[in-house]
């Protein structure tokens, strides 16, 4: 049973909730799969997308998660609209919300800004993407990625490399992973993996080939060049021949161990680019449970709107 009018965070949810969320994912995906369209579960009601930043992956899979459960979406192109003239996020908000829609999907570059914008608004929020912040439901698309994989989370050994520092995507599978029972080791460059992070319940190892050795499930994260200055490492070459994974690096994980990324991939810096069609790699399911998660989150939102009309 969902409780919650928003969806802004994994930190706060239980480990009851995201298992709820999770097995309601695996359902939607099994009808999309056996293409039993009229056969997923249906709701009514309306769902606006505000994107300020870019977004292939999670705002076309949002549209389509929208559309499969029966919401009338719409997207504001921010492009186009009166952000262009000035006007501030709370009218933003304030204008979709005065037009009766019941989901807002945002994503901002602002931390903080979903929790602003649960507050002020009688749409529910979800969260597409907080700042540096959280990126909830592509952590639960991660996790369902794992869970169809390795049926459990217990004891898992997750290594995450790349760019931690500035990471939403980094932050939500920490808080998904540690509830359910994974251990989540993140390395990169020192200027990137900030040993701090070991108090939210990470370890931290900067040397590429000892973090992925034993691992369960390898994850390369993009480093974000338009969220850091320069300096963080001499360049993306340079941070290839050390940071980079290969299939040579992929050798010391586990002989069953998985390869994902949340992509877009800087192909040739994170990864090698043979590595997205290895035996191991994911990366495409990452895409099509993306969908499925989505679909389970925009539809819990709207029972419990509706149950509450």
């Amino acid at each position: 049973m969902w409780n919650y009018k928003d969806f802004i965070g994994i930190k706060n949810l239980t480990k009851e909730d995201i298992k709820h969320i999770l097995d309601l994912s695996f359902e939607m995906k099994q009808q999309m799969i056996n293409d039993k369209a009229r056969e997923i579960k249906q709701t009514r009601g309306n769902m606006t997308t505000l994107f300020f930043e870019n977004s292939t992956r999670t705002k076309h899979s949002f549209y389509m998660a929208g559309q499969n459960i029966g919401l009338r979406v719409t997207d504001l192109a921010i492009g186009t609209s009166s952000v262009q003239k000035g006007e501030s996020l709370m009218d933003t908000l304030q204008t979709i919300d005065s037009m009766g829609t019941d989901i807002i999907v945002m994503r901002h570059s602002e931390s903080g800004s979903q929790e602003f914008a649960a507050r002020n608004c009688k749409a529910s929020i979800i969260s597409a993407g907080d700042g540096t912040n959280e990126h909830p439901t592509q952590a639960l698309l991660d996790a369902m990625t794992i869970l169809d994989k390795k049926g459990s989370f217990e004891g898992l050994k997750v290594t995450i490399a790349g760019d931690i520092l500035h990471s939403r995507v980094a932050k939500s599978n920490l808080y998904l992973l540690n509830k359910m029972g994974a251990k989540v080791t993140f390395t990169g460059p020192t200027t990137l993996v900030p040993k701090a992070i070991t108090q939210m319940g990470a370890k931290v190892c900067y040397d590429l080939k000892e973090s992925v050795k034993d691992a369960d499930v390898v994850m390369g994260l993009r480093i974000q060049m338009e969220r850091q200055n320069s300096g963080a490492f001499p360049d993306l070459r340079e941070y290839n021949k050390t940071y980079g994974i290969d299939g040579a690096i992929f050798d010391y994980a586990k002989k069953d161990a998985i390869l994902m990324h949340p992509a877009p991939v800087n192909w040739g810096v994170e990864l090698d680019r043979s590595l997205f069609t290895a035996p191991y790699s994911v990366i495409s399911e990452q895409v099509t449970n993306g969908v499925a998660v989505r679909m389970a989150v925009l539809y819990m939102i709207m029972e419990y709107r509706n149950n509450r009309k």
